[in-house]
């Protein structure tokens, strides 16, 4: 798909804009990282993976809970999302694992972090896992996509890059509303977290990013990637909202049965747990990793 600007993103990302914008800035490989380290400096740290189209404001609520619990942070904004660069490459697994990586270095933190990961953070946070399961001390998936039954895989409904294009220019941010649409159960919440996505949505290249990585990461048909995570021997926890209608918790049996995860648990909300309900997946978050055992060879 050829990069374009849409209607609306009438913002552009450079090293003069960016110095009223909150948050830290660091140039990687693919382009500027956007990222936030915070919390006690002696704290483990806890590395979060966003979803599709979230910015790192995101895990604010979350961050702020593993702060209060003794957990440092690091959040950042995908490549696309937040105001890292809208870099004009694939936006496939890829990009981000190297993102993510590349971050983890560049700050020097050499200790295994905790990984967290949330939708396609969680295919992100799994594909990351694969790569540098040494780096890990252990994984949490939160609504983690990959496993959703559709009868048209979202890869294959944009494999046309000229009808992706139209689509994107034309329906592109009333498609990107709509699915913002389902994603938090509560109306006051779900307010809130439109307005956070659509005002980093300003930026030229955004609805291109959305729809890229639309094109190659595939949502649906990944219980492989599962399983090969479950073999990792990665202690792993896995939560799942009740009402979840996007990542739907009908698929939770075949998650657990795939990942094997040292614990699992079912949040009273939707699909954004760690939004939804930061105190309780906070609890979760810092017990598990305070009590993990040993990794072991599966």
């Amino acid at each position: 798909m050829k990069y374009f600007v849409a209607t609306g993103e009438d913002h552009s990302l450079d090293p003069v804009s960016r110095q009223s914008l909150r948050g830290s800035f660091v140039e990687l490989s693919d382009g500027v990282t956007h990222y936030e380290l915070a919390g006690p400096e002696d704290g483990e740290i806890v590395l979060l993976a966003g979803s599709l189209t979230v910015p790192l404001f995101y895990w604010d609520g979350l961050a702020a809970e593993l702060h209060s619990r003794g957990l440092r942070t690091l959040a950042c904004s995908a490549y696309g999302r937040g105001y890292s660069d809208r870099v004009r490459t694939t936006y496939d697994e890829t990009l981000f694992v190297r993102q993510l990586a590349e971050l983890k270095d560049r700050l020097g933190i050499k200790q295994p972090v905790h990984l967290v990961g949330t939708s396609i953070g969680g295919i992100v946070a799994m594909r990351y896992a694969e790569r540098h399961p040494e780096s890990l001390a252990t994984l949490t998936l939160a609504g983690p996509a990959g496993l959703i039954r559709k009868k048209v895989p979202t890869h294959r409904m944009f494999a046309s890059d000229l009808l992706t294009g139209v689509m994107a220019r034309r329906f592109g941010r009333r498609l990107l509303e709509g699915h913002l649409g389902h994603n938090v159960r509560d109306p006051q919440r779900q307010a809130e977290l439109t307005a956070m996505v659509l005002d980093a949505y300003r930026y030229e290249g955004s609805l291109y990013a959305f729809f890229d990585t639309l094109q190659h990461v595939a949502l649906s048909g990944r219980a492989e990637l599962f399983r090969r995570t479950g073999e990792l021997g990665i202690p792993t926890l896995l939560l799942w909202g009740a009402d979840d209608t996007v990542t739907p918790i009908d698929v939770l049996d075949t998650a657990r049965s795939l990942l094997k995860p040292r614990q699992c648990h079912v949040i009273d909300c939707g699909h954004m747990a760690p939004y939804e309900r930061p105190r309780e997946v906070a609890d979760r978050i810092a017990s598990f990793t305070a009590t993990r055992t040993e990794r072991h060879t599966a």
